[in-house]
């Protein structure tokens, strides 16, 4: 019990500032929103016994692409973007998206509510359960460092080459 109460509290404060994130006008406002998302889903990963997650969530995510995000908020210009052509169009394509997705999660509730129906009709394959569970760390590692490294490398330069972009475009002209 105590178990479905912890995760309604995560989850909730995670929807809640992911829902803030993007309804914010402040730029740091919308930073801060983020961090409290991630952070309350380092909690859900921490309440399902996922140790490795939760502290890679801790420090990759809220520590490090968190400081990279207020760091170019800081550097660029906002008082630039606010005086730029709002585009009131979007809200039409916001209402159109929320009613598509509003639509979907209807029928996928009203297909799992018909009697006698157990599966969504998608071909979804199911693994079977394994007989014993490697640890955490040690799967995430043998994955990253044996057949993803080169992705795992990619990636990190990818973050480095849009950290020196973003300072780059913030530097002013002299």
């Amino acid at each position: 019990m105590l178990d479905k109460v912890i995760f309604y509290v995560f989850g909730g404060i995670a929807v809640v500032s992911a829902a803030l994130v993007v309804t914010r006008r402040n730029a740091v406002h919308s930073a801060v929103f983020l961090i409290t998302a991630l952070l309350a889903t380092a909690g859900i990963f921490l309440q399902l016994r996922a140790e490795f997650l939760f502290v890679v969530q801790i420090i990759l995510y809220v520590g490090g692409i968190m400081v990279l995000f207020v760091f170019v908020i800081m550097l660029v210009n906002l008082d630039v973007a606010l005086q730029q052509i709002q585009f009131s169009r979007q809200k039409w394509v916001a209402l159109l998206v929320t009613l598509a997705l509003a639509g979907q999660v209807g029928a996928m509730l009203w297909w799992a509510g018909q009697p006698g129906k157990k599966t969504l009709p998608l071909p979804v394959s199911v693994a079977a359960p394994a007989e014993k569970l490697p640890a955490n760390a040690e799967a995430v590692a043998h994955s990253l460092f044996g057949p993803y490294l080169l992705p795992f490398e990619i990636a990190s330069l990818l973050l480095l080459v849009a950290m020196i972009g973003a300072v780059v475009m913030a530097k002013k002209k002299v």
